[in-house]
């Protein structure tokens, strides 16, 4: 008997039963398993647009109020009277404060008590002229009293003539007696107080008035821009937008007023003026905003978002999305970028995708799972047409 055969293809068939139920190799030759391949990797995409492309000039500007008045008295007293609240609004020609007025009051009273005495004397002496005329012819007056008498009439006419102009000075004195604002604006801090006496001739005011409506903003771009500025103006009204210091919230908008006539040797930029209606007072004088200037309006250009375009050793790319879920690297042309829109000139076209975050992880032929930038429907291929080319 020989179970020594026996017994080996008895293990055998053991141990083939176990490799088979365990999933391990049943013979030498069989190798490890296929690594599995990587996951996709999550980008955000948007889609490539053919659209109206404003161009913006963009610079750091500082308000300015359009006028900034130094209220001051015309004429010297004792202030009796202010009748304004350090902050309000005034309207041009609203009482401010008072000066005693009696001084004033016065004088105009005796400028018209002279020229009431002057008339009563050339009434006088026009009807002596007139009985002069009549003595002459029968020579029982002479012709040089005649001329007297005319002459006397002419001087006393003048001298109601200069009482006249006295009465107009003490009336002016007696006027300006009473300050009212020059303009409309909001006034600042009071400078005098009741009780003071005022000259014509202080160095300081009563208060300050700053107009705030409209309001103004001074500004800078570089030198290069000059001529783009020129030809936006040549064109009609330059429409300019002002945000606050993030370069988001927008607190005005108005439009180009103004080219400084020189440029600065020391920064090589050009200043600019700007005029802001300001109704919501948003803008206040002194605050630093940053600025846009509509120059131009690029019409149906294929533009991306500017943070799809990436730079490399050969140039500006893109990752586009194939439709097999992978991306390609696709070399493009940017013919300019503004307001965070690059136009493109070529290398894309309208209906591709673009990936806009995430590119850092990817390489060409990468798989992707993909979601759509904020407010955009990958699966569309938009055509837009701005026609104001302003921004939303």
């Amino acid at each position: 008997m020989r179970p020594l055969p026996w017994i080996l293809s008895s293990v055998v068939l053991v141990a083939g039963a176990l490799a088979w139920h365990y999933g391990l190799p049943v013979s030498a030759s069989e190798g490890p398993k296929a690594k599995a391949p990587p996951p996709p990797i999550p980008v955000v995409a948007a889609p490539v647009a053919v659209e109206d492309m404003p161009v913006y000039g963009e610079g750091i500007g500082t308000v300015q109020a359009s006028s900034t008045i130094t209220v001051k008295v015309r004429v010297d007293g004792e202030l009796t009277k202010v009748v304004f609240t350090e902050g309000q609004d005034v309207k041009a020609g609203d009482v401010l404060a008072q000066i005693d007025p009696r001084p004033f009051a016065a004088a105009l009273a005796q400028a018209k008590a002279a020229k009431a005495k002057d008339e009563a004397l050339l009434a006088n002496t026009k009807a002596d002229m007139e009985r002069y005329k009549v003595l002459v012819p029968k020579q029982a007056a002479s012709q040089q009293q005649l001329d007297t008498q005319v002459a006397l009439v002419a001087q006393y006419q003048a001298q109601i003539d200069g009482d006249q102009a006295a009465i107009d000075n003490a009336q002016t004195q007696l006027d300006y007696a009473t300050v009212r604002a020059p303009i409309s604006g909001r006034l600042g801090v009071r400078l005098v107080d009741e009780g003071n006496i005022v000259h014509a001739g202080d160095a300081g005011g009563l208060v300050v008035i700053t107009q705030l409506k409209p309001v103004a903003v001074m500004f800078t771009l570089p030198q290069d821009r000059l001529d783009d500025v020129r030809a936006a103006m040549a064109r009609g009204p330059v429409d300019v937008i002002a945000y606050r210091r993030d370069g988001i919230t927008r607190v005005g908008e108005g439009t180009l007023t103004l080219i400084d006539n020189q440029i600065s040797s020391d920064t090589g930029t050009l200043r600019i003026k700007a005029l802001f209606p300001n109704a919501d007072l948003k803008l206040w004088p002194g605050a630093f905003v940053n600025v846009k200037v509509l120059l131009d309006t690029r019409r149906n250009v294929v533009t991306v978002p500017a943070q799809a375009i990436q730079r490399g050793p050969d140039g500006f790319y893109v990752y586009r999305l194939k439709g097999d879920d992978t991306v390609e690297k696709r070399a493009v042309t940017v013919s300019g970028t503004s307001a965070g829109t690059s136009a493109i000139e070529a290398g894309l076209a309208a209906g591709d995708q673009v990936v806009v975050d995430g590119q850092y992880k990817l390489k060409p032929g990468a798989r992707v799972t993909v979601r759509p930038a904020p407010g955009t429907t990958p699966a569309a291929a938009p055509v837009r047409s701005a026609s104001a080319g302003k921004p939303a």
